[in-house]
């Protein structure tokens, strides 16, 4: 039984579409954690149990994890909350449920930074590697997928891009950085969640296939899109002014801009890519499967 949280996410979407496929090959049932059902994709109905309800509620995660031989963990971060709050405090009820029930194996998702310097002032990521050593803590066998931006943050700038042909962040604009696609990020989770030979705890690095700059993002997106696409670096206290006046809880605002100020200073680049920790999907292939259809319609 492989029970799996954010199944309608950007990430659980993709890896409940590839264990719908593999998991009745390999001999395993799928179990879902949902606040509502009617969200999760056709193909799945009557394929999975669902357990309706938050992740956070420990009644539901008492009912999820009955009987379950590996977890998805995956917070959804809620920026109305702190850092501790939307992190921490969320995943407590999970690491009792998971030793409660005897859990052998979960599967994360976190982000890169933990071999360098910068790991403990990182904002949000600093957060998100203390909610692996949580997990890792409870004494199931835990994979950490270390993950960089994804290409998918990218769809936050679409009308931007479509009216303006601009799109924005806060790093130098030749920092060359790893990014991956969700889609990579699922596969390698499916992978870990199907063949649960391994034990201990790790990181698992997901890289995509290269490094790339915002101006290098900027040049493919302009060969993509067949329009000139150009990058504007945002100062990070317009970005704090910014992301305050949406309302966001002061604390999680602090979070992001120190998380894109660490990412700016090589928070990244602490993990080499070799064949191991590269992942197939190009920014060119994204942007032709999925940027191009958002900005063009």
């Amino acid at each position: 039984m492989i029970v799996i949280t954010a199944p309608t996410g950007n990430i659980g979407r993709h890896l409940l579409s590839r264990l719908l496929d593999a998991a009745p090959a390999a001999g395993e049932q799928l179990r879902v954690i949902v606040r509502d059902p009617a969200r999760l994709p056709d193909a799945a109905r009557g394929r999975v149990e669902v357990v309706t309800g938050s992740q956070a509620d420990a009644a539901v995660l008492d009912r999820a994890f009955e009987g379950a031989d590996a977890v998805f963990w995956l917070v959804p971060p809620d920026a109305s909350l702190t850092p501790y709050d939307a992190y921490l405090a969320f995943s407590r009820p999970a690491v009792t449920a998971l030793a409660a029930h005897g859990v052998g194996h979960v599967v994360g998702v976190s982000a890169l930074g933990r071999s360098t310097p910068l790991a403990d002032r990182a904002g949000l990521v600093t957060t998100s590697l203390a909610v692996d050593d949580l997990i890792a803590g409870s004494g199931v066998a835990y994979r950490a997928l270390a993950n960089p931006s994804f290409f998918e943050n990218l769809l936050e700038e679409t009308d931007s891009i479509r009216e303006r042909g601009v799109w924005v962040d806060t790093v130098d604009a030749d920092r060359r950085a790893p990014l991956v696609a969700v889609s990579d990020i699922a596969a390698t989770a499916a992978g870990l969640l199907l063949d649960r030979s391994w034990t201990g705890t790790a990181d698992v690095p997901v890289l995509g296939p290269q490094d790339l700059s915002p101006n290098d993002l900027a040049r493919i997106m302009t060969e993509q899109l067949g329009r000139p696409v150009r990058y504007e670096r945002q100062p990070l206290d317009e970005l704090h002014t910014t992301l305050l006046g949406y309302g966001l809880n002061a604390e999680f605002v602090r979070g992001i801009v120190e998380m894109k100020r660490a990412k700016d200073e090589g928070l990244d680049a602490g993990v080499a890519r070799t064949p191991r920790t590269a992942s197939p999907t190009t920014f060119e292939q994204w942007c032709a499967q999925t940027l191009r259809p958002a900005v063009l319609g």
